[in-house]
């Protein structure tokens, strides 16, 4: 009777403060019966559960089941590099306004090269992976399409992300800044009395 007049006096309780959430514990007691409560269990209590109840509106951090299950089932990786600058731009943006997670490989060294061209079948970005789904290039109507058939959802539904293009691999230096190769001297033809 206990149990239930606990239960009875949260669920009366939460309507009035539905802003508020509220904590609730669950635990076995040493004679095994079963205890719901707002205050916190004894120090003898068993198999505790802590949980929060509260309003209507989800946590921020909280993600849509579509949006989990998407990126649970078909997970997002743009390929881009250093020195992409429009197209990759474009592609980031696009996901960013259509509030995508995704994960971002900088291209730009033999490692990175090789994991692009088992990818995509070529060594140029931007590159879209959606689950099993590989985008070359940037286009707007491919990726929604990639997108919406792997169930992520629609634009205007999830708030826009504001990911930003990474950092400089450690390492990296722009093709400005590198060295002169020095240049090769051409070989000259040999012709049929030219000394050996």
């Amino acid at each position: 009777m206990r149990h239930r007049a606990i239960l009875i006096g949260i669920a009366l309780a939460l309507p009035l403060g539905a802003a508020h959430a509220q904590q609730l514990y669950r635990w076995v007691d040493q004679h095994g019966e079963v205890h719901v409560s707002d205050q916190p269990p004894p120090p003898t209590a068993k198999d505790i559960q802590k949980k929060s109840y509260g309003g209507s509106v989800a946590p921020a951090s909280e993600e849509p089941y579509a949006l989990a299950k998407a990126m649970k089932d078909a997970p997002v990786t743009l390929y881009t590099s250093p020195t992409c600058q429009d197209p990759c731009s474009q592609a980031r943006a696009a996901l960013n306004g259509r509030g995508v997670p995704f994960k971002e490989v900088s291209v730009w060294n033999p490692e990175t090269n090789a994991e692009l061209k088992s990818v995509s079948g070529a060594n140029e970005v931007p590159v879209l992976v959606v689950g099993a789904s590989v985008e070359k290039g940037f286009s707007q109507g491919a990726f929604d399409t990639a997108l919406d058939a792997a169930g992520y959802p629609r634009a205007g539904i999830l708030p826009p992300r504001s990911q930003a293009a990474p950092a400089p691999p450690e390492g990296y230096v722009p093709p400005s800044q590198r060295a002169p190769q020095p240049a090769e001297e051409p070989q000259k033809p040999l012709g049929p009395y030219a000394p050996r």
